[in-house]
């Protein structure tokens, strides 16, 4: 397997490289997300689950609104600021060197929230053209995302990229083309993420695939993100529940850490952070926190 070297990430003054990848805790500020632990939708549970991740090891917190998938009741854009900027106001306030992420698909929002946030996570791949503005109005990283061109909490049927690894030539030139127009509209090289975007608008073979060639994403040039977290393809591979899906969504972080992915989006902070640090050590790009056996 490739040992490719990833593209450092740089946000504010955090830099995220081979020796220290960076876990991004999730938490969802939705009373319906598809894992229960991860909805905090009071602002004292939010706050103290982000200071948990934090002592966890978490280097980014990632803060939703809005459920991903097509379950659930819609959301406007006014209640997603109801529920995001309080929030990111108070994170900010209480932990002001902490790199913080918004997930989110609209320029509204992210517009609303201005000066609270270090990256926008884009998971709907541009649907809203203008949100690239946004980030590099407010000098924030990016991340660029694959759906298969399926618009905003669309569930995936009757995808088929073609034989072979067309899913993944589809990823890399969507990626690729998606990074060259955040760089164009002012974007950091080093704070645009690519995120194959694993279970949206691709089938479980799909998402497998797509972990197996982490080294060609990371070859595009730019920092990968993997968000692999107790995910449905995972659910699928080893017909296992939400609940109890923690050990092959490891699995699956270490072969992306292996083979140079730079960012985990994470519910599991403690495990994920573990296992990014043994990869990265096995990789021989950090040292093992102390080396005495045998001495």
């Amino acid at each position: 397997m490739s040992l490719s070297q990833p593209a450092p990430l740089v946000l504010r003054d955090h830099r995220f490289d081979a020796a220290h990848p960076a876990v991004m805790g999730i938490i969802n500020r939705t009373p319906d997300s598809f894992y229960a632990p991860a909805r905090h939708v009071e602002l004292d549970d939010a706050l103290a689950r982000a200071g948990t991740m934090i002592d966890e090891g978490a280097d980014i917190i990632d803060i939703g609104g809005v459920r991903a998938g097509q379950d659930g009741d819609w959301v406007t854009e006014a209640a997603e600021v109801d529920r995001v900027r309080p929030f990111l106001t108070l994170l900010r306030e209480r932990f002001p060197e902490l790199v913080i992420s918004l997930d989110t698909w609209r320029a509204g929002v992210a517009s609303a929230c201005a000066g609270l946030f270090d990256l926008i996570n884009d998971t709907w791949a541009g649907a809203d053209q203008d949100l690239v503005q946004v980030a590099a109005r407010e000098g924030s990283g990016y991340v660029v995302s694959h759906t298969g061109g399926l618009p905003p909490r669309t569930d995936p049927h009757g995808i088929d990229y073609g034989p072979g690894d067309g899913v993944v030539n589809d990823v890399l030139r969507v990626l690729e083309a998606g990074a060259e127009r955040a760089v164009a509209a002012g974007v950091s090289p080093d704070a645009v993420l690519l995120d194959s975007t694993l279970d949206f608008g691709k089938t479980t073979q799909n998402s497998l695939r797509l972990v197996a060639t982490t080294d060609r994403v990371v070859s595009l040039g730019y920092p990968v993100l993997m968000a692999i977290s107790r995910k449905d393809f995972v659910g699928e591979t080893l017909d296992l529940g939400i609940d109890e899906r923690l050990e092959g969504t490891l699995a699956a972080t270490a072969i992306a850490a292996w083979q140079g992915a730079t960012v985990f989006r994470a519910h599991d902070v403690r495990a994920t952070r573990r296992v990014l640090d043994m990869v990265a050590s096995i990789r021989g790009d950090r040292p093992p926190a102390r080396s005495e056996r045998g001495r």
